[in-house]
């Protein structure tokens, strides 16, 4: 009996170390060949916004790059909550991504989330963009002073639409707020994309989104934009002036990236950055950004991660401010 136990633990030592190098030979092959599969890119808010159209173009320009598609996946609703919740969620092999916005910093210090930036592993910063005061174009008001003095007037009945509450234009109307002594009817939708069918159709007086999420429609003479919330003009929009022109110290925005979910092996992480590098480098991404008026401002993981701890300290204090909260 003892020979015969004494077999079968010998027989087990030499089993085990050959069954984990076998796992990790199989994982490390894994990595190797990925991807072997499309992968999945989450966008958390309704097709037709500025981060829906960065999401389909980087989509696109990816497909010289690497050998299997990527597939756009919309997942609205709670100011992008669900949508990252998925990917956070997520199997951490690469094959299902996020498209992250400024609003992974700002959810969290108003109770809308319990995830923070820090749950999830950037890959590269694509774009960022100002916020902006846009009416249509039959609207009374051709200037910010002239809709901020309508908003005063009205106390609290200028309706202004945003991304869903929390997002970075309903910050942008609040701390447009707070510096004007103003008060604005804040109306939340599922991305900035409704907002802006909402104000098409007369059901807002207007919205505080990116210039980029209404330039079709300001080139077709359906909006008209009456300022930015940026330091200086910006492309596309040289004939609107800045808040800051008009004496109103205000510049607020958004950024847009892509990030994996934690523990995302680091060779998987290293292949999808250099694939956004790839990728964000190709002509037709630049031209589709300039036409979209989506500001180009690529920032690799580190930099990347620097600047959301930057922004979520920064948000954390303004929302304190304002007394923004769920």
């Amino acid at each position: 009996m003892r020979s015969t136990s004494l077999v079968l633990r010998l027989a087990a030592l030499a089993v085990f170390p050959a069954a984990a190098l076998l796992v990790a030979s199989t994982a490390a092959a894994q990595v190797r060949d990925f991807p072997t599969k499309p992968i999945e890119l989450v966008v958390p808010f309704q097709p037709g916004g500025g981060t829906d159209a960065l999401a389909r173009a980087f989509a696109d320009a990816t497909r010289k790059h690497m050998p299997q598609s990527m597939i756009i996946v919309n997942k609205p609703g709670a100011t992008g909550v669900i949508g990252w919740q998925d990917v956070i969620n997520a199997r951490p092999d690469g094959y299902r991504l996020a498209v992250i916005t400024v609003e992974m910093t700002t959810l969290s210090h108003m109770g809308l989330a319990k995830f923070t930036y820090e749950d999830m592993t950037p890959i590269a910063r694509l774009n960022a963009d100002p916020a902006a005061i846009t009416v249509r174009a039959d609207a009374p008001w051709n200037t910010a002073e002239e809709f901020l003095a309508a908003a005063k007037k009205g106390n609290g009945k200028i309706s202004v639409g945003n991304a869903g509450n929390g997002s970075i234009w309903h910050l942008a109307a609040s701390a447009l707020e707070d510096r004007t002594g103003v008060q604005f009817n804040h109306t939340p939708f599922q991305g900035a994309g409704p907002a802006v069918l909402a104000l098409l159709g007369g059901h807002i007086d207007a919205v505080t989104v990116s210039p980029a999420e209404v330039t079709t429609c300001v080139q077709a003479g359906k909006l008209k934009t009456l300022a930015v919330m940026a330091d200086q003009r910006i492309k596309g929009f040289e004939q609107v002036p800045t808040l800051k022109e008009r004496n109103i110290d205000l510049s607020i925005g958004t950024w847009r990236g892509l990030a994996a979910p934690k523990n995302t092996p680091p060779e998987i992480v290293t292949y999808l950055k250099n694939l956004s590098q790839q990728a964000s480098a190709e002509p037709a991404f630049r031209e589709l950004l300039d036409k979209q008026n989506l500001g180009f401002a690529y920032a690799d993981d580190v930099t990347f991660k620097a600047y959301m701890a930057k922004d979520s300290a920064y948000f954390k204090t303004l929302i304190a401010k304002l007394k923004i909260k769920n």
